[in-house]
């Protein structure tokens, strides 16, 4: 039996560590045709998403080496910064990457999807909850959330678009032990691979009825309701 992705094209924005690089190569054991772009120096293609430029450069060479594209990613990670120190620039930096990025890129490539592509786009459990000092990342990932819905609407018949969102996922696969694993209901803190399997999932026939979606993968904590002095929970400021 042969490899689902086989040959296919896929193409991943901040594929060159984390979250992204899991899912490339997990896309590369399945005999992919993987092209990662990373701001990151390194073998892949090297460029800051948040310049049209290097959008329109990528783009064509991804067309100019496959001329079509099966698969594509969204992950790039935008700046995290707050009101207190988030300024004008940095947080339109924080939206270029988070959103404009996707939906120019994806602009881009509309007219040279193969048939059963599939787009994902990684959002955060951010797009529904938030910490204070966070607003450039949230808006971003609440922004591709809602881009998401809109994508597939757009893009019916030509794609299926669905959305991710990553809770807490520690890239260097660390194994957490006491409160900061039990309080999650899953009883653990998520890795890397919790995100790429369902990537290849998504994309795969199995989820040819799914478009549209997003999909919440946190360890069940946004399911979590927490009062002051209920189950243990304790506010100490």
């Amino acid at each position: 039996m042969g490899r689902e992705y086989e040959n296919k094209v896929v193409v991943i924005t901040g594929g060159a560590h984390g979250i992204g690089k899991a899912i490339a190569e997990s896309f590369f054991r399945e005999g992919a045709k993987v092209i990662v772009i990373d701001k990151a120096d390194g073998e892949h293609y090297v460029g800051d998403i948040s310049k049209k430029e290097t959008l329109e450069d990528f783009a064509a060479y991804v067309l100019q080496q496959y001329g079509h594209v099966d698969i594509l990613i969204h992950n790039a990670l935008p700046l995290m910064k707050g009101l207190e120190e988030c300024s004008y620039e940095e947080f339109q930096n924080a939206l270029a990457v988070g959103v404009t990025a996707p939906f120019y890129l994806t602009k881009l490539f509309q007219n040279h999807l193969a048939k059963g592509a599939s787009i994902i786009n990684i959002s955060s459990s951010r797009d529904r909850m938030s910490q204070p000092q966070t607003e450039s990342y949230t808006a971003a990932k609440g922004g591709i959330a809602a881009l998401t819905h809109a994508l597939a609407v757009s893009l019916a018949g030509k794609a299926r678009v669905n959305s991710i969102s990553p809770g807490w996922i520690d890239t260097d696969f660390t194994v957490y032990e006491g409160p900061d694993a039990l309080q999650q209901p899953a009883g653990r803190v998520g890795n890397p691979m919790d995100v790429a399997h369902m990537v290849l999932f998504l994309c795969s026939e199995k989820a040819g009825f799914i478009t549209g979606e997003n999909i919440c993968i946190d360890g069940g904590m946004t399911r979590q309701m927490i009062y002051h002095g209920d189950w243990g929970w304790n506010l100490e400021r």
